[in-house]
């Protein structure tokens, strides 16, 4: 089951809510309705997000983002539909049993930091603890191990106003996982942040999400940073959601012309990854063949130099049909001999395309993709990666025409 579930969630702020909501689900236009003085402010909204997920919900200003993020801890009810907390339908709480919900299963961090002035860098990250009762000598251990992982080593005794704005937005993260909680949600919470400091802070919160494996609601206008850290990202439009999918989803398969409008001038390069343009190799060397063996195969597919894999496809390095062939006339040589482990520089399924250009360019085979065990999973010759972008990029279209054709010396599974 989902940690968090939103079911045909909608909020329509005006006295005339019950009539609005009416008219909605009769078919009305929520742009219509304004003449009731109302406000549709979700309008059918669904959703789940699993347990270690950061799930980003992304949206021009007045999309609704704001307003659905405050309904996922009762701060705002829901005028129908709704939202369950680990199967949990959260409007059938009571007061009591809502305020219990959110001290322990809940945390959230704003985009003005919301710390107490007065209170130091400590009692700001204990607060959570504080309000649910924990023993000081407990919630301050416990507070001073968050605030190290978010590198407030030393600043426990300093006030809010003493420190940065970055560092300020880390004692808010420090206490939203200090309080333990499975969920954090997260209010534009990067959006106050310089450049620079804000993509320090994104990359602080993927470290410590690696570690940590939090349920992260992440709220955000931000295109650029919603496809940077969400594992899934939920596109708003005035109210409603208009498409729900990981950033390569929404980046290659906008599902209409307003998402396709919003994502066009995204740096492609920066989202779309090595898994996303490799291709099955067409041959390799397996290990445990001979020299004689192996430049035949070669041969037949007039490749220069191909990549060796072993029984477990595992890369082990590569050869070239010159030392292959040099090695055949002087005889008596195994292919173990012949293969060069150190002139392969593999790279990982979730590798930026912008990060494979230099290395594509220095590499005389297609570069190889493996797993996390050495495992071979596909490879990229250069044409490919140019082509990848060349459905919209003119430039590289023009650079893959004038790019000669690449031998291919990659490999299959073994």
């Amino acid at each position: 089951m989902s940690l968090l579930r939103a079911e045909h969630v909608t909020k329509i702020f005006g006295r005339k809510a019950a009539e609005a909501q009416r008219k909605l689900n009769a078919g009305a236009d929520p742009a219509k309705l304004r003449g009731l003085g109302v406000t549709p402010a979700v309008v059918d909204a669904s959703f789940e997000v699993e347990r270690g997920e950061i799930f980003v919900v992304m949206g021009l200003s007045g999309s609704g983002k704001s307003t659905l993020i405050r309904m996922l801890n009762g701060l705002l009810g829901t005028t129908s539909g709704r939202v369950l907390i680990d199967g949990q339908d959260i409007a059938k709480l009571s007061p009591k049993a809502l305020r219990a919900l959110r001290q322990e299963k809940i945390s959230m961090v704003f985009q003005h930091f919301a710390l107490f002035p007065h209170r130091t860098v400590l009692a700001n990250a204990a607060y959570g603890l504080e309000v649910r009762g924990v023993p000081k000598e407990e919630r301050e251990k416990k507070a001073r191990e968050f605030l190290g992982l978010v590198g407030l080593d030393g600043w426990e005794d300093k006030v809010p106003g003493q420190l940065s704005g970055g560092m300020q937005q880390r004692v808010g993260l420090a206490r939203a996982l200090a309080a333990g909680t499975d969920i954090i949600l997260m209010d534009e919470a990067f959006s106050a942040l310089d450049p620079l400091i804000r993509r320090e802070v994104q990359d602080l919160l993927l470290e410590l999400q690696a570690r940590l494996d939090k349920t992260i609601v992440f709220i955000t206008h931000d295109l650029n940073e919603a496809m940077r850290i969400g594992d899934r990202i939920a596109v708003m439009r005035e109210g409603r959601i208009v498409q729900i999918g990981t950033a390569e989803e929404i980046l290659t398969e906008p599902t209409n012309d307003y998402v396709a409008q919003f994502v066009a001038d995204v740096d492609r390069t920066r989202v779309l990854t090595a898994a996303s343009v490799m291709e099955k190799p067409l041959v390799t060397v397996p290990a445990n063949t001979g020299p004689r063996t192996a430049l035949r195969t070669l041969r037949e597919h007039q490749a220069s130099a191909a990549l060796v894999v072993g029984r477990d496809r595992r890369l082990v390095g590569k050869v070239s049909a010159a030392v292959i062939a040099d090695a055949v006339g002087d005889g008596g040589r195994s292919l173990d001999e012949l293969i060069d482990p150190e002139d392969v520089a593999p790279v990982r399924p979730d590798t930026p395309v912008a990060d494979l250009f230099a290395r594509a360019a220095e590499s005389d085979l297609p570069l190889p993709v493996t797993d996390e065990h050495g495992v071979l999973l596909g490879v990229i010759p250069r044409v490919t990666l140019l082509a990848a972008l060349g459905a919209i990029n003119t430039h590289v279209e023009a650079l893959i025409e004038s790019a000669e054709p690449e031998k291919e010396g990659s490999p299959v599974d073994a």
